[in-house]
């Protein structure tokens, strides 16, 4: 087992998949850590919002169950991407994850908030390939409205850090009707990104239910239950919003 000094280093993982397109390029293998700081109104996974909610899993034991998938990942032209929750809450688990993916020739990939962008050392961020930054929002107090915990500074200030390493950046953008919809907002996150050099693309992921089954699972309420998917001529406009600062959207 790993080991930093004379502490064994595990992590805390809720589970992973296989997935396409989504996750990062090519085919991917995609690890779900447990644990998150944020409590996001709109988070389908509420089942990775605590570490008690994984599995302690060793570095060794997560790498060993990724190389059953190795061969399959390099031809699907894929690799290896670490989500949650938010990777970085665990930060020394997954840098070496990220090294030992890194090792083997496997394309990596970080899907985080930046809340704890300041955690990521610079060994870990030289074993990301690619970044995938949620902007919750860009207006300050629309983003501690979504994220009922978070400040936007800190996501800012990791991915200017982030384009001055010259780090590939996927900008996401989770739009709610009547919560992350007003133009203002978007406007606002639009700029974030059109002043990053190195974002190569933003998606605009559309709101959705799918995730109401696990709040009622454990006993939550699903603060979002009543509000629905974005109707076409929202996603055109917010779409546009992006477009119009010359970045490519999907």
């Amino acid at each position: 087992m790993l080991t930093v000094g004379t502490a064994p280093v595990t992590g805390s993982v809720h589970s992973f998949d296989i997935s396409t397109g989504v996750d990062g390029p090519g085919t991917r293998f995609v690890a779900f850590l447990a644990g998150c700081p944020l409590r996001c109104l709109y988070c389908h996974s509420p089942d990775t919002q605590y570490r008690r909610y994984g599995r302690p899993t060793s570095v060794q034991d997560l790498v060993t169950e990724i190389r059953r998938y190795e061969r399959f990942l390099k031809v699907a032209h894929g690799g290896v991407t670490l989500s949650g929750g938010e990777p970085l809450h665990q930060p020394a688990f997954t840098r070496e994850v990220l090294r030992r993916c890194t090792e083997m020739g496997l394309h990596t990939a970080l899907d985080t908030s930046g809340l704890l962008g300041d955690r990521a050392d610079n060994a870990l961020l030289d074993a990301t390939d690619l970044v995938l930054l949620d902007i919750k929002s860009g207006d300050p107090a629309t983003y501690r409205a979504v994220t009922r915990t978070g400040r936007l500074q800190p996501t800012v200030r990791f991915a200017r850090r982030l384009a001055d390493r010259g780090m590939p950046i996927w900008v996401r953008f989770v739009l709610v009707p009547g919560l992350t919809d007003d133009p203002g907002n978007v406007e606002a996150v639009a700029s974030i990104a059109a002043d990053l050099p190195t974002v190569e693309r933003v998606e605009v992921l559309p709101f959705h239910r799918l995730g109401a089954r696990k709040y009622a699972a454990l006993g939550l309420p699903f603060p979002l239950e009543r509000t629905p998917p974005p109707d076409e001529a929202l996603l055109r406009r917010v779409i546009g919003q992006f477009q119009d600062h010359g970045l490519t959207v999907y």
